[in-house]
């Protein structure tokens, strides 16, 4: 790492680092907007600590150091975001309420591609990128502790060192290695498994266009036959979540058929295909946005749907329109 201090103005350095750093901080703390929050107050820090820091070490070091030790503090005092599925069985599209909502605070939440990864001109590198920003990853780092959650980003995500690591955290490369080997087998207990999202390939175009078109259609038969037979439904703030075609299928067409004549607008999150869901117009112009949806993909076909409901807070963030008319 030899991205030394130069002779440009703080506020250029610093701005250099703040869609990695934010990508960094978001997969600490699954939430783009507490993510965000922890990059300007890692700033504020290197800002009024420029003058002591004199170039001795890399600037990116320092500031992942900086960064860490604002999640570290952030997560000492938070509970851990979970999905829907952390809390206990399915339900049923019949019979089960989808409970009342949680607070924003609980849930792990989605983020924009654009606000999480840096440009690159090496496609290898966006392809791994995406992988470690898709929900499910991000989810399961959430049962890591968080110094473990740390060193296995910085170790397996950011390939550092295991001497950087260390360094990093004031502590030994034997810690960084027992720390490493804890955090690998707990994400080999959760399912992360999934297809990267190719937006120019032929095959994956060709499905999200089949999806499209039988959920604006609302034809529930063409839409399951995108569908893994365990596909999952979950809907965050509400704590219901279903697995299989029957159970989405019949909630899809009781409580969920306000969804009917719904219009889709395409977008990415989390290295992912989604979009902005827009349900028609109570006042019968127009629709009005209902969620986010975001798809994950599996062997050619749909895996989960997580469909996130504050969309006051999250279509600004993505870019989508207030309404559609």
């Amino acid at each position: 790492m030899s991205d030394l201090a130069t002779d440009a103005p703080i506020e250029s350095q610093l701005e250099a680092y703040r869609s990695e750093l934010t990508g960094y901080c978001y997969r600490m703390l699954g939430s783009v907007f507490e993510a965000e929050d922890a990059v300007q107050d890692t700033f504020v820090r290197a800002w009024r600590g420029f003058d002591q820091f004199e170039g001795r070490s890399a600037l990116r070091s320092w500031l992942y150091r900086i960064a860490t030790n604002v999640c570290l503090t952030m997560l000492s005092s938070a509970q851990r975001r979970v999905t829907p599925m952390d809390l206990g069985p399915a339900g049923s599209g019949r019979a089960t309420g989808p409970g009342e909502p949680r607070p924003d605070e609980f849930w792990v939440g989605p983020a924009p591609d654009s606000r999480l990864l840096p440009e690159r001109s090496d496609p290898a590198d966006l392809v791994a990128e995406r992988e470690s920003v898709r929900l499910a990853f991000v989810a399961a780092l959430q049962h890591l502790p968080p110094r473990q959650r740390a060193v296995l980003i910085l170790r397996e995500v950011l390939a550092w060192s295991a001497q950087e690591v260390a360094d990093l955290l004031d502590t030994s490369v034997p810690s960084v290695n027992s720390a490493l080997q804890r955090a690998r087998a707990t994400l080999a207990a959760a399912d992360t498994t999934g297809d990267v999202y190719k937006p120019m390939d032929d095959e994956q175009k060709a499905l999200l266009a089949r999806y499209v078109k039988a959920f604006e259609a609302y034809d529930l038969q063409a839409l399951t036959t995108l569908l893994h037979e365990d596909v999952t439904l979950s809907m965050p703030p509400l704590p219901l979540w279903l697995r299989g075609h029957d159970d989405i299928v019949a909630w899809m067409s009781g409580t969920g058929s306000g969804c009917r004549g719904s219009r889709l607008v395409p977008v990415v999150a989390n290295g992912m295909p989604a979009f902005g869901q827009y349900r028609p117009s109570l006042t019968g112009s127009g629709h009005d946005p209902w969620a986010l949806i975001v798809l994950e993909l599996s062997a050619g076909r749909i895996a989960a749907v997580t469909n996130f409901l504050d969309t006051a807070r999250l279509f600004p963030v993505f870019g989508l329109p207030a309404r559609l008319g």
